[in-house]
């Protein structure tokens, strides 16, 4: 969505509904003043070289082989002696078993830096709530003591105004009996007035230290949860590096793997068989991917059912059709490895079926994300931002760094990582926190 100050305008109702709205400070120093732009987002990119040197791996992976890639003229030319046709097929099997060792390497490392991510996110998240309820708790033991407080001065003032009283004086030294009874009766009940102040006292008393060290608690809190957010956040650079490496290691294999292993059956083909037909071969086999590519993104691109893509009336979008599978809240584990807290809520629309923006923003995260499966991350500024996670392998249309519009085709939906079945698990951050993405989308007219 274009429209950023009512974004934030949401983003701070979000927050005080919470209680985890951010300090200045705190906005300040990490999300520099709750707006991410496109060149920030970008910016990424260079953070995540550095990272990749961490796995020991390179995004420049096509650089490392392209030189040495066999034409078919050296093939051909290879076949006019034995000598050179072994050398030929000695160097094109070297080709072959580096792009599937970088392959493997890559994958590895990236399955061993998204998993990281996924644990640091959701120690994170973790860290955020924990700090939230006793912020929560000290907030109500506050209230408890400043109620305590004034029930206790409301008592103290009726006990000044019983004990300025004369006349009760009066009746005691007038050595009536009837009078006497009457005065002990009312003294009596102003040692239990005084009785209940003092208990209403010492509640005051345990509620306001209560509060205090819930208070203090809570600092702690925050100060861990601010901790392992920037733990998390780098990990996702190391992360979105990693699986930009293993990504560039299988397009450099998929872009040539096929001609080179044809050639290297050309060279070691003892029948009269050409050149030109194992060419043809390969021509015919790369027609043949594209054409069911094609044909796979455009029924993908039909998926559009039960609402999904459907614009609010306050500029928000449904990210996903369907119905809805599972709120935001505690739960039971629905599965192995599943969290008993859910940060999100899933949308039920079918395999393959289209996940769409819900807002207009830049990708910041576009890759596996451990339990999340294939993941991707949207930042819209003003601190906002969401996620949708499940994603079918090969189910990506963006990339990371790429500006989207408010109900594009970002993915579409898969049962990866920790998932019972094909749904989207969308996500709503304030300041990198979650929040109930069913209440803050129907803030922008959006019911999921």
């Amino acid at each position: 969505m274009n429209d950023k100050l009512s974004l934030a305008d949401a983003a701070a109702a979000a927050s005080a509904e919470c209680g985890c709205a951010p300090s200045a400070a705190e906005s300040r120093a990490f999300w520099k003043n709750g707006s991410l732009s496109r060149r920030g987002a970008l910016g990424l990119g260079a953070l995540s070289v550095v990272a990749l040197s961490a796995f020991g791996v390179t995004s420049s992976v096509s650089a490392a082989y392209a030189a040495n890639y066999p034409s078919w003229d050296d093939v051909q030319r290879a076949m006019a002696s034995e000598s050179a046709k072994a050398a030929e097929v000695t160097r094109i099997q070297g080709l072959i078993d580096g792009l599937t060792q970088r392959v493997a390497e890559t994958q590895a490392a990236a399955e061993v830096a998204t998993n990281e991510f996924y644990e640091a996110q959701q120690a994170f998240f973790d860290a955020a709530m924990k700090a939230d309820q006793l912020q929560a708790q000290a907030d109500a033991q506050a209230a408890l003591a400043d109620e305590s407080t004034r029930k206790a001065a409301q008592v103290a003032a009726q006990l000044y105004r019983n004990g300025g009283d004369d006349t009760a004086l009066e009746l005691f030294f007038t050595g009536s009996a009837d009078n006497a009874d009457e005065l002990l009766s009312r003294l009596g009940s102003m040692d239990k007035l005084f009785e209940y102040n003092q208990s209403v006292y010492d509640k005051a008393v345990k509620a306001r230290d209560s509060a205090q060290s819930l208070s203090d608690q809570a600092v702690v809190a925050r100060n861990e949860r601010d901790r392992l957010q920037q733990i998390a956040e780098q990990k996702m650079v190391e992360a979105q590096a990693a699986a930009d490496a293993a990504q560039a290691a299988l397009d450099e294999q998929t872009a040539n793997l096929a001609t080179m292993q044809a050639q290297l059956a050309a060279l070691k083909d003892a029948t009269a068989t050409t050149v030109a037909g194992y060419q043809e071969g390969v021509r015919v086999a790369e027609e043949e991917r594209r054409r069911r590519e094609a044909a796979e993104a455009a029924a993908n691109a039909g998926g559009n059912s039960g609402g999904g893509g459907t614009p609010g009336t306050g500029g928000g979008v449904r990210p996903h059709g369907g119905h809805r599978s599972s709120g935001y809240g505690a739960r039971p584990a629905p599965c192995r490895g599943c969290s008993t807290f859910h940060y999100g809520v899933d949308l039920a629309n079918g395999c393959g079926a289209a996940i769409y923006a819900a807002h207009s923003g830049t990708i910041d995260y576009a890759a596996r994300n451990g339990g999340y499966g294939n993941y991707i991350r949207i930042q819209h500024g003003g601190g906002v931002g969401t996620g949708y996670g499940h994603i079918r392998d090969g189910g990506f249309a963006v990339r990371r760094g790429q500006w989207v519009e408010a109900g594009q085709v970002i993915a579409y939906a898969g049962n990866t990582g920790n998932s019972a079945g094909c749904h989207l698990h969308f996500e709503v951050y304030i300041n990198g926190r979650t929040v109930n993405p069913i209440e803050f989308m129907a803030q922008h007219g959006v019911s999921v």
